[in-house]
């Protein structure tokens, strides 16, 4: 079991718990009165993002987001932020690089010394890993592009479906936590002096820009499963075409070489030379069928 991160600031305690199933939970949710139902949200991992007002702290849930560049995988994993007056706890399974990048700029930033200041900072740095996430997934579309027109293979069809199966859960993510911010900005009040109004805003704008390239990428998606679906209707056109040339030459072949194969007295039959004179009927029926096709650019 790993002992929880403690930041101390100037009257400001913050309590990063890295295992949700610590103990050390249950003391917090003690001394602060935290709800059950949130200390439950916490140890059941796969939560949607959202935010709960209570009586004496906000439950926030936001959504970090892991990329591995190695198996071009994404997993969002659960951020949890009891924001207290004058206390934050902040619960995540496993490390996460939000928290160090948060502690190390906040002795930078002394306006962000308070519960809300540092849940804010936090909550930019786990959006800001979503557009260089996005970036990729758009990097990925683009050599699938390529292959879609060069080589249209199923192995192809498959990566197009697990494109869009991970955008459809990067929207799902990115559209919960767009609500957060929604929900945080109402929150704060623009008059006010010291609003966080103004940062949530740029996070929301981010967020906005999230689903916009989001979209855009589902588009072009679909326009390569399009030209998939076309390039493999167009290549079984071909085979059939050819198919049906190889077919169509083939009728007077078979229609003659059956006529003189019959077995029953036939003209020529005894002569030493009827072979070359089927040989000419074969080639005078077959030559002008491919120069008519050659002609039409069939062949």
């Amino acid at each position: 079991m790993s002992s929880p991160q403690i930041t101390e600031l100037p009257n400001l305690p913050w309590v990063h718990i890295q295992d949700p199933q610590d103990r050390t939970l249950d003391r917090l949710a003690e001394q602060y009165a935290l709800h059950e139902l949130d200390v439950e949200d916490c140890r059941h991992r796969r939560q949607m993002a959202k935010v709960a007002e209570h009586a004496g702290y906000s439950f926030i849930v936001i959504k970090t987001i892991e990329y591995s560049r190695e198996t071009r995988e994404i997993a969002f994993h659960d951020f949890d932020l009891f924001v207290l007056r004058d206390a934050l706890v902040t619960v995540a399974e496993g490390k996460n690089t939000i928290v160090q990048r948060t502690q190390a700029r906040l002795p930078q930033e002394p306006e962000f010394h308070s519960p809300q200041g540092i849940a804010y900072l936090l909550i930019d740095f786990a959006v800001d890993e979503f557009l260089p996430v996005l970036d990729e997934v758009g990097d990925l579309i683009e050599d699938l592009e390529d292959q879609v027109i060069e080589r249209p293979t199923p192995a192809v069809l498959q990566k197009i479906f697990v494109l869009k199966r991970l955008l459809i859960d990067f929207r799902r993510n990115t559209a919960a936590m767009r609500e957060v911010l929604n929900h945080l900005m109402r929150m704060a009040r623009p008059e006010q002096q010291g609003s966080l109004y103004p940062y949530y805003r740029d996070v929301y704008d981010h967020l906005v820009r999230s689903l916009d390239f989001i979209e855009s990428y589902r588009d072009l998606l679909t326009g390569s499963l399009d030209i998939y679906l076309s390039a493999i209707a167009n290549r079984t056109n071909d085979v059939m075409k050819l198919l049906t040339i190889y077919g169509t030459i083939s009728i007077p072949l078979v229609v003659i070489t059956g006529f003189f194969g019959m077995n029953v007295h036939l003209p020529m039959q005894d002569w030493p030379r009827a072979v070359y004179v089927v040989l000419a009927v074969l080639a005078a029926s077959t030559v002008p069928l491919l120069v008519y096709f050659w002609r039409k650019k069939w062949l």
